[in-house]
């Protein structure tokens, strides 16, 4: 017997709709989890966003990925006349991430200082002029080069994910604007990424850019690297990183989940957190995504099936 089956009642069922991009649909809905949720009485019911949602329903859940006015407003609709159904997450609550400096707003408010570790985001400012940036607003933020060139938007869309080291002001000249800079930290050459779907969590490490050495980044003066490129720069041997390094302590790993759950208003998220290589005890939030790739590990199904079953048993007392 599994974890959940001696909580379903006999015969009982639970509708949930999605509404994704069909890559998205393709990479987070696979067979595995349509069997495993249903074998936990979760049915799984795709959506079509172009149909008002109330010749599709019922549903005692709706989540979610799509950014359309069209759909936001069939959302608003449905949920205006339907309070009992969950939907996963309100949108006007999901578009704070699609911004590289309101997605991280909500770190810089947080408090937290478990076994001696600190949680902060990397100096950054925006760049709002394309070919002369505003070197004053640099100067005055305290940013460090290297930086990391982020475009605004994170929606999703056309170059939102065109990340590229610059290695001083000359760099600047060549951005599109506006771009975010972030100063980027050493860190070991290893990510964490902590995913969140509701109060569960799980964080796993992934390979992140090598540390660049002082003696490297004297040679890398007017460079600007696509982060695609990033891989020819020769940076110090990482190699075994991600194996050796330790996880961060799950109490600070929960904590910071829950804070930013509580912060945000949302369930599904994931948080790229770095530490830094020459203070171990200082962490760093870098990126925050909505809905990501929770079928990028392995044993998703119950992560994902238990976060449905939370939300629709939630709802329904």
């Amino acid at each position: 017997m599994s974890e959940f089956e001696s909580e379903i009642a006999e015969g009982e069922r639970y509708r949930v709709g999605y509404a994704l991009q069909p890559k998205k649909v393709k990479s987070f809905l696979q067979p595995s989890l349509l069997d495993y949720a249903k074998q936990h009485a979760i049915d799984l019911v795709q959506i079509d966003p172009s149909i008002p949602l109330e010749q599709q329903g019922p549903f005692h859940c709706i989540i979610h990925k799509l950014h359309t006015p069209q759909w936001n407003n069939h959302l608003q609709q449905f949920s205006a006349t339907h309070p009992n159904t969950a939907v996963i997450d309100p949108p006007d609550l999901v578009s704070r991430l699609h911004n590289r400096v309101s997605m991280l707003e909500a770190v810089t408010h947080l408090q937290i200082s478990i076994e001696n570790a600190t949680i902060g985001v990397p100096n950054q400012v925006v760049v709002n002029e394309p070919k002369a940036p505003d070197f004053d607003k640099i100067e005055e933020s305290g940013l460090r080069f290297p930086v990391i060139a982020k475009p605004l938007a994170a929606d999703g869309g056309d170059g939102s994910h065109e990340l590229c080291l610059v290695f001083d002001r000359d760099g600047l000249n060549s951005l599109s604007a506006p771009t975010v800079l972030q100063e980027f930290v050493n860190h070991g050459g290893v990510v964490f990424k902590i995913y969140v779907a509701g109060r569960r969590v799980k964080c796993v490490k992934r390979k992140s850019l090598g540390d660049i050495s002082e003696e490297r980044l004297r040679t890398l003066k007017g460079e600007v690297l696509p982060f695609s490129r990033v891989s020819n720069l020769g940076v110090e041997d990482e190699g075994g990183a991600v194996e050796k390094t330790e996880m961060p302590a799950q109490c600070l790993v929960d904590e910071l989940a829950k804070a930013l759950r509580e912060a945000l208003g949302l369930n599904l998220f994931n948080v790229d957190v770095i530490r830094d290589s020459k203070e171990p005890t200082r962490y760093l939030v870098i990126d925050i995504n909505y809905f990501p790739g929770y079928a990028k590990w392995p044993s998703y199904e119950p992560f994902i099936t238990g976060f449905l079953l939370d939300v629709v048993r939630t709802k329904a007392n």
